[in-house]
Order: structure tokens, then C-alpha cells, then sequence
């Protein structure tokens, strides 16, 4: 049964955290003279009440069970956007509360759409606390991925239960306690590594701070309204490809390499090497589509015009499969194959075990191979042929699992897809924004496009996809088990 007590504790000392974490922020308004100082201030504290309040409600058991868990992630989620919102509004920065949590819920997703019109006009302080919901949440889908869901068989790592250094029981222990330590300081590396690049780049440090929290959580909130198209760095933009490259990876991977300083670990996982394989066959061919198209990049010599073209194709690709969603060109103009292709990238993902979005790579994985087997199946029905990834036999209830999940994935697309034709936007820009949300991307098609923003959506549809943002980050089932009778009887 749920216990609502041990649940309300959790989400509580969530709270917490983000109120301390609106400190940061709260600091960056002192620097720079702001007037965000009150609201930061308001916010802390209407923040630290309500978490302090469900804090006070904790059972004296300090084991959570299954129910628990899904009850937890749900509404820790739903508790962050909601009060995350709060500097957005106090400030005056999204005056409406249904754009401010919109902002909100996209930042803690690591989904990276906007409303904001005219970025570069907000303050210093509102465009760090966008930046850091995004490395938040990015360093909690990273412990979810790792450590609970698995636990919990709705995770893309469920596949790696054995390895996955988390909880080995029925209930969520304090083993996870040791694998966060680790995590973290790993996350935090990485992070620091990037805006000392950055920085070193020609960054003012407040952006390179800003950039790197939104990359490394696979986020894409730019502090600029062109995002990293505004910098004609090339160094900045080779900085930005390989973080988002490594953020797009297992972090499970990233934790063997600092337990085991070997880094043929990554080699060995043949979802990296899938994963890889993508990034390098999808930007040779959007390469090659930009090369032959005489109608864009037409100046510089032959050397710098291929050097761009690579560059833009790749930036790209890894953006839109690692689902951060930053711009370095508007790839709409690319023409319809491109963005096929990009749509096909969507429909893919990063690594499970990433703080990318999507289905997923070692989904995708999973389902074509079984598609080849049961043709072979079909020629051979009497042959005994488990469906392997490298040395893991994947046993069957994991391959319904992910058919489950695909379908179902599918099934919210066509919905989300109809819903928004039916408030009048066209077939593009509805696939395009319910895709970009329930994937986490952030750039979408159509009116949502790589250079555009959410902002003239009705607020019925800006909520509805603050919903598929959570939706697609939290692995669908994680959500939607709370809306079966059967979750809450006993």
C-alpha cells in the first residue's frame, strides 16, 4: 500500500533542496545589482515552508516500496516545476503562471522549450536559475535512471539490472546514498571541465556557466535569443559537440571509468557503439545534403565551406539525438530531407542511463533486432534463437516491456499529434511540437522550430505539454501507473 507519509517526506526534502538551490541565483542578482533579489528571496522561503511542511509528515520507516517510488518521482517532479516557476512570476520575468511553469517544467526535463520572446532582455539571475533547473534535472534523471527505475522495471537500464549500481533488493535502500556520492562527482567534473573550456573560449563566465549546465543536462537554454548561433567561435562550437556527445552517454559508464580507470568500458557497450555509429552515418549524410545543395553556404573557400558544413552537421546531429536541442544554424532550411532525418533522430534518443531524452538507443536496439529474429523465426521455427545485445541475453519480458513502451510511446504521439490539429495548428507543427516535448527536445517543426519558441501556444496546449514533457522524461509507465485504479487499492 502507499504510504503517503514516506512520500510526502521525499518530495519534501526535494523542496529543500531546490530552495537551497535558489540561493545560487539569489547571489547572482547581489553581484550584478538586480532587482530579482526579493523575488529569489520570496521564493526561497515559500519554497523551504512547503518542503519543511511535508518534511514534518515523515513515517518512522525508512523503507519505500514499489508504489512509493512511482508516487515519488511523480510528484517530486510535478513539486519542482510547480515552485520552480515561483522566481519566473514573483520577478515579473513570465507575468502569466501558466508560461511561468511551462519554463519551469522544461528546465527540470532538461527539455529546453521556451517562452520567453526576447532572452537576452532577462536578468542575469532569471537566465542562471533556467540554466540551473535544467542541470538539476539532469542530475536527477541520471539518479532515477541509474538507480530507481531500473528497480522499478520501467528504465531503459532495466536491460542492465545486474551491473546497474544501485539498489539490489525489493525496496530502495541506502545503497543509492553511495551511488549519488559518485554520480555527483562525476556530473559536477564534467560540468566544471566545460565552463573552464567555455571560458577559456572567450565565454564571460556567467555564460560559460549557463551553457555548460544546459549541455551537460542535455538541456539547450541559451542565455543568447539565436542560442549557440550566436557565437561564431568555432572553438565554442567543438566545445559544446563533445559535451553534449558525453552527456548523451550511460553515465554507468562514466562511473565504471572512475571506478575502474578503464576507458575501453565505453568500447565494450554496444549501445555506445550504436550510439556512435548514428552520430557518424547521420552527419555524413547531412553533410553530404548540405554540399549539394548549392543554395546554402555558397561562401568562403572550398576548405572553409566544408569545414562549416561539417561542423553544422554535426552540432546538429549530436543536439537533436542527445535531445539538448541547441541551434546552430536553422536546420529547418535544410530542406525536407534533413529534416526527416532529424525527425528519424528524434525518434531515437540518447543512451539509457543518460541525461538525454527520447525512447532511447538501446530501445530502438532491441526492437529492430527482434524484428530481424523473427523473420529468421519464421524460416526456422524450430530453431532456439534468444534475441542477444553483445553478451546480454535479453530475456523475453524485457522485449514486451519495450514493445509495450514503443507502442505506448507511439499512441501519446498520434494523441498529443490530434489534440493540438484540433486547436487549429497545422499537421507540421503539431507532430513537431508534441514530438519535441514528449522526446525533450525543445526545438520542434513548424511554428516551434529551431529558431521559434512556445510562446503564442494557447495555454491549454502549454500545459498539455508541460504533461508530455514530464511524460517522456520520466519513462511514460513511471507516470502513468498513478492514473490505474489498481495503483491506489490495496
Amino acid at each position: 500500500m502507499l504510504d503517503i507519509r514516506n512520500v510526502s517526506f521525499v518530495v519534501g526534502v526535494t523542496l529543500l533542496f531546490v530552495a537551497a538551490m535558489m540561493l545560487l541565483p539569489l547571489g547572482i542578482s547581489y553581484i550584478y545589482h538586480e532587482s530579482d533579489i526579493a523575488a529569489f528571496g520570496w521564493s526561497l522561503l515559500v519554497t523551504a515552508i512547503g518542503g519543511g511542511a511535508l518534511v514534518l509528515v515523515r513515517h518512522k520507516s525508512t523503507e519505500f516500496g514499489f508504489r512509493d517510488g512511482f508516487a515519488i518521482v511523480t510528484f517530486g517532479w510535478i513539486g519542482m516545476a510547480l515552485f520552480g516557476a515561483l522566481p519566473f512570476y514573483i520577478s515579473g520575468s513570465i507575468p502569466s503562471f501558466s508560461d511561468a511553469f511551462f519554463e519551469s517544467m522544461s528546465g527540470f526535463t532538461t527539455t529546453g522549450a521556451t517562452v520567453i520572446t526576447s532572452i537576452e532582455t532577462m536578468s542575469h539571475s532569471i537566465l542562471f536559475w533556467r540554466s540551473l533547473t535544467q542541470w538539476i534535472g539532469g542530475m536527477g534523471i541520471i539518479l532515477l535512471s541509474l538507480a530507481i527505475l531500473p528497480l522499478l522495471g520501467v528504465g531503459g537500464m532495466q536491460l542492465y539490472r545486474a551491473e546497474v549500481p544501485g539498489p539490489t533488493k525489493d525496496k530502495l535502500t541506502p545503497r543509492i546514498k553511495d551511488t549519488a556520492a559518485i554520480l555527483w562527482m562525476v556530473y559536477v567534473t564534467v560540468t566544471v571541465a566545460e565552463i573552464v573550456l567555455l571560458w577559456f573560449g572567450g565565454m564571460s563566465l556567467f555564460e560559460s556557466a549557463c551553457h555548460a549546465f544546459a549541455t551537460v543536462a542535455t538541456g539547450g537554454f541559451s542565455t543568447r535569443d539565436a542560442s549557440i548561433l550566436a557565437y561564431e567561435s568555432i572553438y565554442i562550437h567543438y566545445v559544446i559537440i563533445l559535451f553534449m556527445f558525453i552527456a548523451g552517454i550511460n553515465f554507468s559508464l562514466h562511473y565504471r571509468l572512475v571506478l575502474k580507470g578503464k576507458i575501453n568500458q565505453y568500447w565494450r557497450s554496444w549501445e555506445f557503439r550504436i550510439y556512435l555509429l548514428i552520430i557518424i552515418m547521420f552527419t555524413a549524410i547531412m553533410a553530404a545534403i548540405l554540399f549539394y545543395d548549392h543554395t546554402l553556404y555558397q561562401t568562403g573557400s572550398i576548405g572553409s565551406r566544408f569545414e562549416n558544413i561539417f561542423r553544422d552537421s554535426i552540432f546538429q546531429v549530436v543536439a537533436i539525438i542527445t535531445t539538448t536541442g541547441f541551434v546552430s544554424a536553422d536546420w529547418e532550411k535544410w530542406g525536407y530531407l534533413a529534416q526527416i532525418l532529424f525527425v528519424a533522430l528524434m525518434l531515437v534518443g540518447g543512451m539509457a542511463g543518460s541525461t538525454g531524452g527520447g525512447p532511447k538507443v538501446i530501445r530502438v536496439q532491441v526492437m529492430i533486432k527482434a524484428a530481424f529474429l523473427e523473420l529468421k523465426r519464421l524460416i526456422h521455427p524450430r530453431a532456439v534463437l534468444p534475441l542477444r545485445i553483445g553478451d546480454t541475453k535479453i530475456e523475453d519480458q524485457v522485449v514486451r516491456n519495450i514493445l509495450v513502451f514503443i507502442v505506448t510511446f507511439a499512441l501519446i504521439l498520434g494523441i498529443s499529434t490530434v489534440i493540438l490539429s484540433l486547436y487549429g495548428f497545422d499537421l507540421v507543427t503539431s507532430f513537431g511540437a508534441s514530438i519535441a516535448s514528449l522526446s525533450n527536445i525543445g526545438p520542434g517543426l513548424g511554428a516551434v522550430g529551431a529558431t521559434d519558441n512556445y510562446s503564442s501556444l494557447p495555454t491549454a496546449i502549454k500545459w498539455w505539454l508541460s504533461f508530455l514533457m514530464m511524460l517522456g522524461r520520466l519513462e511514460l509507465f513511471t507516470v502513468l501507473v498513478l492514473f490505474s485504479k489498481y495503483f491506489w487499492i490495496k
